[in-house]
């Protein structure tokens, strides 16, 4: 993170020096941009069909799995709503704005829409980055189906696993120059669109860093009073300090899962629903990564001179967001896995890509403790669900 903000910041200095003469470093941006783009298809593939076929298919966790969903999913719905709500109260101004030629209404009817969102009719079409959340689908299913088959499947699952170890390799290699190509590509915004782009990564940054406050504060502690009343709120907040410095000091929420299985067993969730609420939500439940991806669209609209209010928009970043929160888990940098969906569902051109990763960089360390801890809030809920009683505190 801090290698990526450094070439930011000298990516900014060296647009506002050179202005229009930047555009000779603007081949660098493009060559990572491009590499990116080319190893995400696979990447997505191994890494949703591996997670897939290695689900323990008789395990019996049904109904604690069927609870934890449905709270996972309640707090992003409610994050990313209320996240929408904010934006709306403070506009993001469209200051820089860098094309007004996108066109984003699709021809049809909702159901033709939902077609072309949800499936291709050729294979090879899901091989393009512009089809990202039929392809998401696809590797799910492939996924599944080698869980299915038992033992024949045994060495494609095999295959699976290698292939994502190979591929996060892949896009490690391809992110060491992660800061020269974003810090180029970055001059070359503010050197052609003008020192007005820090304007709207202000706003939206200001957005996100009071609403995420607000939010880690008021709505954790809402979580925390449906999940146990008054004493639930002060079990929580007593025994979440812990998780929250180390999410801080980590910027990783895998990092997190041993203070968090620890913090969750003080509050009274019992082992069985805190060993599987805290380690899958450590991939799954991103409430932080729910609003940065309200945050990014709403910015991204703003800077194609777009307006961020219709029904069939908000309806969609809504479901975007659920599947970006959910995917982006089981990837390195997993942030520009749910990016890349972002421009792909609204059809946005490459020129999009930098200023969402940009935000994504810089809201990382308060979206790191958001989607860590409301794991253990999470823990205390489901155990209010499941077992029709308030955890209580050991």
């Amino acid at each position: 993170m801090f290698w990526l903000l450094g070439g930011i910041i000298a990516g900014s200095i060296a647009g506002l020096i050179f202005r229009e003469k930047v555009v000779i470093i603007k081949p660098i941006g493009d060559i990572f941009l491009n590499l990116l783009f080319t190893v995400i298809i696979p990447l997505v593939f191994f890494s949703i069909s591996n997670a897939m076929a290695h689900i323990e298919a008789g395990h019996k966790l049904g109904r604690i799995l069927g609870t934890m969903s449905l709270v996972f999913l309640s707090t992003i719905l409610i994050s990313a709503f209320l996240t929408i709500v904010a934006v709306w109260i403070f506009p993001i101004h469209q200051s820089a704005v860098l094309s007004k030629t996108l066109h984003l209404e699709q021809p049809g009817n909702w159901g033709d829409q939902l077609s072309r969102l949800v499936t291709v009719n050729e294979f090879y079409e899901l091989l393009s980055r512009k089809n990202m959340l039929p392809f998401i689908i696809f590797s799910g299913l492939v996924g599944f189906a080698s869980m299915r088959v038992g033992e024949a499947g045994k060495a494609f699952r095999h295959f699976l696993h290698s292939g994502n170890e190979v591929m996060k390799e892949v896009l490690g290699v391809i992110m060491k120059i992660g800061p020269v190509g974003l810090g180029a590509y970055f001059a070359y915004q503010v050197g052609t669109v003008g020192p007005q782009l820090f304007g709207t990564y202000a706003q939206s940054l200001g957005i996100y860093y009071g609403f995420g406050i607000v939010y880690f504060i008021f709505g954790f502690t809402f979580y925390a009073f449906v999940a146990g009343g008054l004493p639930g709120i002060k079990i929580f907040w007593k025994n979440n300090i812990i998780p929250t410095l180390t999410a801080v000091g980590t910027g990783s929420s895998i990092a997190t899962i041993p203070a968090n299985l620890e913090a969750v067993s003080k509050m009274g969730v019992p082992a069985d629903i805190g060993n599987v609420v805290v380690p899958l939500g450590a991939t799954l439940h991103k409430d932080g990564s729910s609003i940065s991806s309200i945050i990014k669209m709403a910015v991204v609209f703003s800077m194609f001179g777009r307006s961020f209010d219709s029904v069939t928009v908000i309806a969609m970043a809504m479901g975007v967001t659920v599947i970006a929160s959910i995917v982006e888990g089981g990837i390195p940098n997993g942030g520009y896995i749910g990016e890349l969906l972002v421009m792909s569902i609204y059809g946005f051109p490459v020129e999009a890509l930098p200023p969402l990763m940009i935000i994504g960089t810089l809201v990382d360390p308060l979206a790191t403790i958001l989607n860590a801890t409301g794991d253990n809030v999470a823990a205390m809920l489901t155990t209010r669900f499941l077992r029709g009683r308030a955890p209580a505190a050991s």
